[in-house]
């Protein structure tokens, strides 16, 4: 199960208090202690969970340093899959400035998005003061952690029944 959550998201204090529920039978209730519990923590452990994720259109970073996560975080990016070299490239600098301005990375629920949409989404970030940003990130987080949890969950019924 430990395994199984740390792909969900990368804080291990998040992981540490999920699993100490052993409430793991209810997809909806196991989402609201998830989102009770994200919501408890605090910066440090948002930026660890933060720090699992590679760079939004970044391919070489998903497939080098997320091998545990990079199936799910392929598909969540799927719409920067099939994006133009001009956007990538736009992507990527808006990674850096983004970066270096909040020291973290840009972070967002790109299920469904494509690579435009979500460099319009990184335009318009970069302007936040910092707070507003770590929170408008630790959101988007809990919209992927949130995903995963309820992916895992319909696919392992799925298989049992």
């Amino acid at each position: 199960m430990k395994e199984i959550l740390k792909k969900c998201c990368g804080s291990e204090r998040w992981v540490k208090q999920m699993l100490s529920i052993q409430r793991f039978e209810n997809t909806d209730e196991i989402i609201k202690d998830a989102e009770r519990i994200w919501f408890s923590l605090d910066k440090s452990d948002w930026l660890e969970a933060f720090d699992h994720h590679p760079k939004i259109g970044d391919m070489n970073s998903l497939k080098e340093k997320f091998s545990v996560s990079k199936d799910l975080s392929a598909c969540e990016q799927a719409g920067a899959l099939s994006a133009a070299e001009e956007t990538l490239s736009e992507l990527a600098l808006y990674n850096q400035l983004y970066e270096k301005k909040f020291g973290f990375i840009f972070i967002v629920f790109a299920t469904g998005k494509s690579s435009d949409e979500m460099l319009e989404i990184i335009k318009e970030r970069i302007n936040n003061d910092p707070e507003t940003e770590l929170r408008n990130a630790a959101e988007e987080q809990l919209k992927i952690t949130k995903l995963r949890l309820k992916n895992y969950y319909e696919s392992d019924h799925n298989a049992r029944t």
